[in-house]
């Protein structure tokens, strides 16, 4: 049923409505039963939130957080897999877009969704626009698989003098020796 969701979600406007309404649908997905599929999950993640997102000059409105974190609550591996992803790959420094990723990942996401973000980090060129992703995952404290863990010391490793006068990656190397000092030799 993707191309009669997509039809559907452009022919509601569901990508330009009102950022009210849009957390009245959100809470409304969430009382469906059953449960949205994962392709329906991420088709809806891309017509309500990716132009939204990826346009954002300013801090959400409280309206959109709100959606957001509705539509995180229940469907964050599409979510994720959509939305971040492509505000991670988003070429340029997207403040804002960064920062509400770090505010999504600190507060909203689940925990195998804060390893699936890093994961999708450390699959892009390491940046300044991605290091305070890294902290904010680091800063959840959850425990990572070893083939992540390992992922990235060395990402962290054979950056490092590429950042060498980056607060960003001072700040996410000292999180890593001392949230995982007994891991790190």
């Amino acid at each position: 049923c993707c191309p009669q969701l997509e039809g559907l979600c452009s022919f509601l406007q569901l990508s330009t409505c009102p950022e009210h309404l849009l957390v009245r649908f959100c809470g409304w997905l969430l009382a469906l039963t059953p449960d949205l599929s994962y392709t329906s999950a991420a088709i809806l993640a891309e017509q309500l939130f990716l132009r939204r997102v990826l346009s954002l000059t300013q801090p959400p409105s409280r309206h959109l957080m709100a959606a957001l974190t509705l539509f995180c609550s229940k469907y964050s591996q599409p979510f994720c897999r959509v939305l971040v992803a492509a505000v991670l790959r988003e070429p340029g420094e997207g403040a804002e877009q960064t920062k509400l990723v770090c505010e999504l990942v600190e507060e909203c996401l689940e925990p195998d969704c804060v390893r699936l973000v890093l994961s999708q980090v450390l699959e892009l060129p390491l940046s300044e626009k991605l290091l305070p992703v890294v902290q904010a995952v680091l800063g959840r404290q959850e425990v990572l698989p070893p083939e992540l863990f390992d992922l990235l010391v060395l990402t962290l490793c054979r950056h490092a003098s590429a950042f060498a006068t980056s607060l960003n990656y001072a700040k996410v190397v000292t999180a890593m020796l001392t949230m995982y000092q007994s891991q790190v030799s």
